[in-house]
């Protein structure tokens, strides 16, 4: 869908902020154990610097960065507050009916639907949002995380900070 036919709106960075801190644990579908992929760059991320229990999922591969990868959503030892999903549009739908099928997290919420840059897909955000999902979409869990908690300088990101002092080059 181009970005011109979005009516979606999504949540707004106060409650994207509010969704991550909430949040314990959270899912990768769709994650790779090649490091030239966005989602193993991300997993990395999470696996390093922050507080999340981190699962993979995919059905294709046994282990990433030495962590047990799932075949299915519903193989995971417990309900994760927040589905990342690096999967092509079309296969959207058929990922949320899986988070649908997961029932509550441990707090009693459903798990948040969190559709990477890139990823949009409207009629699956309405359908989430109506079985009470939370959803974010065409936003990467790794930079909200680190614009959040004031990471976004690593690995090359600007923070947009503007400083008179000289920069010291190692």
């Amino acid at each position: 869908m181009s970005s011109d036919m979005r009516t979606w709106e999504g949540p707004s960075a106060p409650e994207r902020l509010a969704l991550l801190r909430r949040a314990r644990s959270i899912a990768i579908v769709g994650a790779s154990n090649k490091p030239s992929r966005a989602s193993y760059f991300v997993a990395t991320y999470l696996l390093s610097s922050s507080p999340y229990t981190v699962y993979f999922v995919n059905p294709v591969v046994d282990e990433i960065l030495g962590q047990p990868v799932y075949k299915t959503l519903a193989d995971l030892p417990e309900v994760p507050d927040i589905v990342d999903v690096f999967r092509k549009d079309a296969d959207l739908p058929g990922v949320l009916e899986e988070i649908k099928a997961l029932g509550p997290t441990a707090s009693g919420a459903r798990p948040a639907v969190w559709l990477q840059l890139g990823s949009w897909h409207e009629g699956v955000a309405r359908d989430a949002e109506a079985s009470g999902h939370p959803v974010v979409m065409d936003r990467c869990v790794k930079i909200e995380h680190a614009r959040f908690h004031g990471g976004l300088h690593l690995a090359g990101f600007n923070t947009g900070v503007i400083s008179s002092r000289r920069q010291v080059l190692a």
